[in-house]
């Protein structure tokens, strides 16, 4: 973990911005539309429900579900209603998942930790203000977040901490998954705090992941928090991709994974072979890596062109992190829309193991979001 890496991807927020000549500038007085906020909640609540009952099921595997219940392309919740037996045994639901995520359970939101992190985002923000430390995130994670809704890089961070080793040493000691997707889906609440302004998004981002992840891990991050900066004002999915490859390295491996998967899903008709493009560069990764996702994500959100459905369906159907890269595609999407279609539609209460918020609904979120956004 100590060696010096030989790529050209920086973890120091001053060397990362040096490395992007196009690190937008900061932006005050934008005011972001009430209702793309919340769209934004909407759209990351059903693009996370809609990934969760197929996550660790690959692609082949996901699509053979959808088709066999008359779901594919898929324009709706799974359901295990209609499935043959042998397909459902061939592959099975996600176990935890599976009993409030397909179309005959939903009953609101269940809890996740692709919706839990952005809940603590906003915490850390409520309790400390826009100038908050890594510092500070790392004391909400011990007062709020429960060890056992940690995975990966997260929850070896979490054992650092307890072990006394203080951020950003939390991010690299015994941590192999430190450029990993987990701190993407943390980013959403830093880029709605900041409507129009990428760049800060990023800042906020990257103080927040650097107490888990590195380098792509990182850039995941404040990809995603300047997306979702640029999603509520912004008119149109390819907009945004720009605004999110603006703040990260143009010689990483993620930025070069984004602009090849955003090139391709603008070029090709049919988003199938788009994922084949994609699984032939990027198959050898992990399914819940940084770069691999940001991708598809990427990917989803520019072939997508602004419908809600399509978007979402195309992260999820790429088949790797299956609720995460659906959360970050739907939060952008719901921004761009200031909704989500009716079939999207969710009972608007959010189950959650943390302190004050289970049961919460989204349009109480979006107002306590909005309060926080910069004058």
């Amino acid at each position: 973990a100590d060696l010096p890496s030989p790529l050209d991807e920086p973890s120091e927020l001053a060397a990362i911005v040096a490395a992007c000549p196009g690190w937008p500038r900061p932006s005050r007085g934008v005011a972001a539309d009430p209702g793309r906020v919340l769209g934004a909640w909407q759209g990351r609540a059903a693009g996370c429900v809609l990934g969760k009952p197929v996550e660790k099921i690959p692609r082949t595997g996901i699509r053979e579900l959808a088709e066999a219940t008359g779901n594919w392309p898929i324009r709706g919740w799974f359901t295990a209603e209609g499935l043959p037996p042998e397909v459902a045994a061939r592959w099975p639901w996600n176990r935890r998942s599976a009993v409030d995520s397909l179309a005959e359970n939903i009953d609101g939101i269940p809890e996740d930790d692709d919706l839990n992190y952005p809940l603590l985002a906003l915490t850390v923000l409520e309790r400390h203000g826009r100038g908050f430390t890594t510092d500070d995130v790392a004391r909400v994670w011990l007062d709020e977040l429960p060890a056992g809704r940690t995975f990966t890089a997260e929850r070896v961070a979490y054992r650092n901490l307890l072990d006394g080793v203080e951020p950003p040493r939390t991010a690299t000691r015994r941590n192999p998954f430190r450029e990993w997707i987990g701190a993407l889906i943390r980013a959403d609440v830093y880029g709605w705090t900041n409507p129009g302004d990428p760049g800060t998004a990023a800042e906020h981002a990257w103080r927040d992941a650097r107490l888990t992840h590195t380098a792509n891990g990182l850039y995941g991050a404040m990809f995603a928090a300047a997306m979702c900066a640029s999603s509520l004002v912004a008119g149109s999915a390819e907009e945004v991709v720009e605004a999110g490859l603006s703040v990260v390295p143009p010689g990483s491996r993620l930025h070069r994974a984004v602009r090849r998967a955003a090139e391709d899903a603008a070029r090709e008709a049919d988003f199938e072979r788009v994922v084949d493009l994609l699984h032939e560069r990027h198959g050898g990764l992990h399914w819940v890596h940084a770069v691999n996702n940001a991708a598809l994500i990427a990917a989803a959100l520019v072939h997508g062109r602004g419908d809600f459905t399509a978007t979402v369906a195309g992260a999820v159907a790429g088949g790797w992190d299956t609720d995460s890269a659906g959360a970050t595609a739907g939060s952008v999407a719901g921004a761009l829309n200031g909704g989500v279609p009716d079939r999207w539609a969710l009972r608007d209460s959010l189950a959650s193991s943390l302190t004050g918020f289970d049961g919460i609904g989204l349009k109480e979120l979006a107002r306590r979001t909005q309060e926080l956004t910069h004058p």
